[in-house]
């Protein structure tokens, strides 16, 4: 079993068969699973699209389209298309 050390600034070196074995590269970010009998999961960071559904939602707030969003990231007038 692959393990490692903590260093004494918190960090840990993954070990490289952990790392091919989850296509991990360097810049990549990982999550921390921790279950409800305390084990911890290690796994990439890959956010499905579907699970961001809702999650941005204001009560009151209009809903901006794809087009208004590119419009304000290249004009850099976010404020203006109610984005905060």
């Amino acid at each position: 079993m692959p393990s490692s050390r903590l260093s004494t600034k918190g960090q840990i070196v993954i070990p490289l068969e952990i790392r091919e074995w989850l296509g991990l590269r360097p810049g990549d970010r990982i999550d921390f699973v921790v279950d409800d009998a305390g084990s911890v999961r290690l796994r990439p960071a890959l956010l499905d699209v579907r699970e961001l559904r809702g999650s941005f939602a204001e009560p009151g707030r209009r809903s901006i389209s794809v087009e208004e969003m590119n419009e304000a990231a290249a004009g850099g007038a976010a404020g203006r298309v109610g984005i905060p």
